[in-house]
């Protein structure tokens, strides 16, 4: 867009929908550490990718060590003007005149002075002010300091420049005259070492709300906004998809749709994974691509146990028809976790995803309510026409039937589950289906098994009673 500026942060473009407009003054704002200044340095960095005269008035850290700061984080200010105004006692303290700009003041400070001319040589699109915070403790009132800043803030926007200006307050209320008078507030949190980024307020635009999560590592800042499933979608065709098992398509009315969420649920071991791989391995031979997102099991375990039952993994994975990937415990946030997931649909076109476990899902991502970022991110597959496959893990192997241990059935357009049973003494494999919103299914269960030839499926078992007890019973 013409009349935006972008930030340099991707994900910060994307919460306010495209970027900074033009000529206008923004607060950063929170307390030490929270990523203000990084955000300025991006923002800086950028007008110099675009060819745009930029000024960094600095109030805190000498020039040199922020310099030094910018390139730790992969950040080259080489093509950024500095003006160094470190705090000192008459600093916008002594002014004759509450408007301090104002053409006909004729005894101007010399940091005053130093301003106007900075800005005249360098007629700069983007100015950087770290930290406004600075001049409240040098002005003789807040009234003195409000217009002060106040009068800057046009100085510098009259002059052409789009403004972001730094405030260090962590009280909500410290800064709301700064607050008031920007025409943006975007606010820095660092709590537990989680990090934060939050806009409150974005004249002029509409922008996305809410915290969403952020890093700094050598490469500068990552913003990950938080997953809004009503802002993506695109169309597809509601198509059928086999499972390449003859008997399983049978069980399900010809396999699963896509743009679907299927619930493949049971106790431990008896197969869930391996039939989720199963779509996978089919789709593959059709040249479509599938992401696994492994929060429990190992991928060189899992790309093991695959090529015993005749799953090439590590054929797929060489192919590009598939991308394993192992999630660490506490490494991400579900809004980076989300990032992950959006780059997999929308830049490397996935068509399936499989996350193995709901469980580990929710004891790996760094949030308080897992459930309800799974109900975002089903949504958005849903909406992207991307089918999903979520393994839910139950604890009773045998005994009374349970779909599931945990509330998130109403996620599922589909639910199969597998269990156990024991028959003459034997322990047996079952699997069925419970729920398909799409189209009908079969009401019998069928015996499976995993052999190295792959996945095997019986015929329906309909000589039994009791199958859902964990018991069954033989009919005569």
């Amino acid at each position: 867009m013409g009349d935006r500026l972008h930030t340099g942060i991707g994900g910060l473009d994307e919460i306010l929908h495209g970027g900074l407009l033009k000529q206008r003054a923004y607060l950063v704002r929170g307390g030490p550490g929270t990523g203000k200044t990084t955000v300025g340095l991006h923002f800086l960095t950028q007008g110099v990718v675009a060819g745009e005269a930029t000024l960094f008035i600095n109030q805190g850290e000498p020039e040199d060590e922020v310099r030094a700061n910018a390139a730790s984080i992969g950040l080259d200010l080489a093509g950024v003007t500095f003006l160094d105004l470190a705090p000192s006692g008459t600093l916008f303290a002594e002014g004759q005149s509450y408007d301090i700009f104002h053409p006909a003041e004729v005894e101007l400070e010399p940091t005053t002075q130093a301003i106007i001319e900075a800005v005249r040589q360098a007629q700069p699109s983007r100015v950087f002010l770290d930290v406004m915070t600075q001049l409240r403790y040098l002005s003789l009132d807040q009234t003195h300091f409000r217009r002060q800043a106040l009068s800057l803030l046009r100085f510098l926007v009259s002059s052409g420049a789009t403004v972001l200006f730094v405030s260090e307050s962590q009280d909500a209320n410290g800064d709301a005259d700064l607050q008031f008078m920007s025409d943006g507030v975007i606010h820095m949190d660092n709590r537990s070492g989680l990090r934060t980024i939050m806009v409150s307020k974005f004249r002029g635009s509409e922008f996305a709300g809410g915290g969403h999560t952020l890093s700094i590592d050598a490469d500068g800042m990552h913003v990950y906004p938080r997953l809004m499933p009503q802002d993506h979608g695109k169309p597809f065709v509601a198509e059928t998809i086999s499972s390449g098992v003859p008997e399983i398509d049978e069980l399900m009315a010809g396999g699963i749709e896509r743009g679907t969420v299927t619930i493949l649920s049971g106790p431990s071991g008896v197969g869930k994974t391996t039939l989720g791989l199963q779509f996978m391995k089919e789709a593959a031979g059709r040249g479509e691509r599938s992401v696994i997102y492994s929060f429990e099991e190992g991928a060189e375990a899992l790309a093991h146990r695959s090529h015993l039952v005749n799953i090439p993994i590590a054929k797929m994975i060489a192919t590009g028809a598939l991308s394993l990937v192992q999630i660490e415990p506490l490494r991400y946030t579900a809004d980076q976790f989300g990032h992950m997931v959006r780059d997999e649909v929308e830049q490397a076109d996935a068509r399936i995803v499989m996350i193995d476990s709901i469980s580990g899902f929710g004891m790996c991502m760094r949030e308080d309510d897992p459930q309800t970022y799974l109900h975002a991110l089903a949504k958005y597959l849903r909406n992207m026409g991307v089918t999903t496959i979520l393994i839910n893990e139950t604890t009773n192997i045998t005994g009374d039937f349970r779909a599931t241990d945990n509330e998130i059935s109403y996620l599922a357009d589909n639910i199969v589950y597998l269990r156990y049973i024991e028959i003459r003494g034997e322990l047996r494999k079952v699997m069925g289906v419970l729920k398909k919103r799409m189209s009908d299914f079969e009401k019998t269960m069928r015996e499976f098994e995993i052999t190295r030839y792959g996945v095997k499926v019986g015929a329906a078992l309909t000589n039994m009673r009791g199958i859902l007890q964990g018991t069954p019973t033989l009919l005569e």
